[in-house]
C-alpha cells in the first residue's frame, strides 16, 4: 500500500489566520481613523489663526471689521464664516464637513477660543485630540 502526501493548508488553519487578521484589523482601523481625523482637524486652527491676522490687518486699514471675509484657499475639511460682525467685534468659525462633521472651532476679536473635537467640547481652547487636551 502506497501513502500519498498532500501539501497545503487545511480549512481550519486558513480560518485561524483569517480570525487573527480580523482581530488585528479591528484594533488598527479605529486607531488609524482617529489619526486621520486629528491630522485633518489641524486645518481649522491654522486657517483661523491666519484669518484672525487678516481681520486685524483689515481693521487697521478700515477701522472696522464690517466687510471682512475669511476665505482660506486651502480649505478642504471645514467651512469658514465670519459671524457676529460689527465695527469692533467678530467671531470666526470653522465648521467641519463630511467625515469631520463632529468638529468645530471658533475665535473672536479678543482671541477667546472654543472648539468641539469629535464631540468633545473645549470651552476656552482649541482641542488637539479627543482626550480633551489643548
Amino acid at each position: 500500500m502506497q501513502r500519498t502526501f498532500h501539501a497545503g493548508f487545511s480549512l481550519i488553519e486558513v480560518m485561524v489566520v483569517v480570525a487573527i487578521i480580523g482581530l488585528l484589523a479591528s484594533i488598527a482601523i479605529p486607531g488609524y481613523q482617529d489619526y486621520v481625523k486629528t491630522g485633518n482637524a489641524a486645518e481649522a486652527p491654522a486657517n483661523l489663526a491666519n484669518c484672525r491676522v487678516q481681520a486685524e490687518q483689515f481693521y487697521q486699514d478700515n477701522f472696522t471689521y464690517v466687510g471682512f471675509v475669511c476665505t482660506p484657499s486651502d480649505a478642504r475639511y471645514f467651512d469658514y464664516a465670519v459671524q457676529d460682525q460689527t465695527a469692533t467685534t467678530y467671531t470666526l468659525t470653522a465648521t467641519g464637513k463630511g467625515s469631520m462633521s463632529n468638529f468645530s472651532f471658533s475665535v473672536n476679536q479678543d482671541n477667546q477660543k472654543s472648539s468641539v473635537f469629535d464631540g468633545t467640547s473645549g470651552a476656552s481652547c482649541w482641542l488637539t485630540s479627543s482626550t480633551g487636551n489643548c
